[in-house]
């Protein structure tokens, strides 16, 4: 099989994915155990492909798989700008990387989880 199944089923994996690659689109950095990121690592670099793209389509397809969350809120004279994940990710990140052929993200590895000794890394984009 060509992917991890992360002990869940189909809906709940993927679920747990776009949550993931959504929060790492926000925050460009995110603490998390060494399968799962492996596995955002994928559908990230997917997002930031379509990004670079940037046509209408490429827009369509990331805005079904990325959650609608608000990324950042700007303040600008008398009027407050709400930027989206969607909007950071072909405004923002997607633009960084034009000249970068892929391998947009790097995974540190961490200590181990306390609790169960689950090998935890850094995800986050170059």
């Amino acid at each position: 099989m060509g992917y991890r199944k992360l002990g869940r089923t189909s809906s709940q994996r993927k679920a747990m994915l776009r949550d993931l690659t959504s929060d790492l689109i926000i925050n460009e950095r995110i603490v998390t155990t060494e399968a799962r990121a492996k596995e955002v690592r994928k559908t990230t670099e997917k997002m930031i492909t379509l990004g670079k793209k940037g046509d209408l389509a490429a827009r369509r397809r990331a805005a079904a798989f990325v959650r609608n969350e608000v990324a950042t809120v700007k303040e600008e004279e008398d009027a407050i700008i709400v930027e989206s994940a969607l909007q950071k990710l072909f405004g923002d990140i997607a633009p960084r990387y034009t000249e970068r052929q892929g391998g947009y993200t790097r995974i540190l590895k961490t200590e181990n989880r306390r609790g169960d000794g689950a090998p935890m890394v850094v995800i986050e984009l170059v």
